[in-house]
């Protein structure tokens, strides 16, 4: 997690100082008059928030309440992508979840400065101070995506509210990772959400100077033939020598995801595992690209759901990890 600590005051710097023993990676922002070793120096706070507010995962924010609603107001978007924003008094008192509590974390936040720091984390999601899971949390436990932020919000009210909510995991049906479940009750109107195991590894091959139009419609029909979502997609990844290659890098990006680079040295160690094509050894050294590069950066619990597919000049490879709660 990427975060930033955001101080105006002298006494705030030093607090952060504290904060920052604990969580070494962590950034802090300081008036150039208060300035501390290895932190950001700033002439203008709202200036340098604004430009960073999205380039983190979570903000602590050591000053009064007021200022900080004051300040993110107009940063703010909506609950699946805003960072979470914790506020903290100077005397290292109090931790305030603010904001994106669930998806964002800041209830988890707060409640780490509680264990290492002895501060009283302030929660107000109605979820947690019942000692209920919300729906957005649980799919953060599951490593899941949620289908709707809409549907998520209609079944955690139903659990606060203290109505049945049956929690259908693989174990509990007959078919593992089922396309369907058949639901058997007398209510005329039932709150089902999805949820997306980021479980999909998608490996990418292509000729120079392909177009990433043509790698993100091929990868929309190869998911659409095995009725996967992209929101399963937990990363992409191809051979080193394509890390520059504009079609896929863009691909990547259309997606919203990480795209991971294999050397040809790694992929030598294991292609005697694939089926490759000699044409393609004698051009880059390696007799396969898509299938080694999703197996290699995958956790190798699993299969292959799509070996190969190939058009235009573009191979594809999709490797499923196994989900931790299926059977073996």
């Amino acid at each position: 997690m990427k975060i930033a600590v955001w101080t105006v005051t002298r006494g705030a710097s030093l607090a952060a100082l504290k904060i920052k023993n604990k969580i070494k990676s962590l950034d802090i922002y300081t008036l150039k008059k208060f300035k501390i070793e290895n932190g950001f120096v700033m002439d203008n706070f709202t200036e340098v928030l604004e430009e960073n507010f999205h380039k983190y995962d979570a903000h602590i924010f050591i000053m009064a309440t007021g200022i900080v609603v004051r300040k993110i107001s107009s940063l703010i978007k909506s609950k699946d992508i805003d960072p979470a924003v914790l506020v903290v008094d100077e005397n290292m008192s109090f931790a305030i979840s603010l904001l994106s509590g669930h998806l964002g974390g800041a209830n988890d936040l707060a409640q780490f400065l509680e264990s290492e720091l002895g501060l009283v984390p302030i929660i107000t999601t109605s979820s947690d101070v019942t000692g209920k899971i919300a729906v957005d949390t649980l799919a953060q436990k599951l490593k899941c995506n949620l289908d709707s932020l809409e549907a998520a919000k209609n079944v955690t009210a139903l659990i606060v509210d203290g109505k049945n909510v049956e929690l259908k995991l693989p174990q509990n049906i007959t078919v593992e990772n089922p396309e369907g479940v058949i639901l058997v009750s007398n209510k005329k109107s039932i709150k089902l959400v999805q949820l997306y195991p980021q479980n999909l590894i998608v490996g990418i091959g292509s000729r120079r100077g392909v177009c990433s139009s043509d790698v993100i419609q091929f990868l929309k029909e190869v998911l659409k033939k095995h009725n996967l979502s992209y929101k399963s997609i937990k990363h992409f990844a191809t051979v080193d020598l394509k890390a520059d290659e504009v079609g896929i890098v863009e691909a990547a990006r259309y997606f919203k995801k990480e795209l991971k680079i294999v050397s040809r040295a790694d992929i030598l160690e294991v292609e005697n595992m694939f089926i490759g094509s000699d044409f393609v050894k004698k051009e880059i050294g390696v007799k396969a690209v898509s299938e080694p590069c999703s197996y290699l950066t995958s956790n190798k619990d699993g299969k292959f759901l799509e070996i190969k597919a190939k058009k235009d000049g573009i191979t594809i490879s999709i490797y499923e990890e196994r989900i931790l709660y299926e059977k073996r």
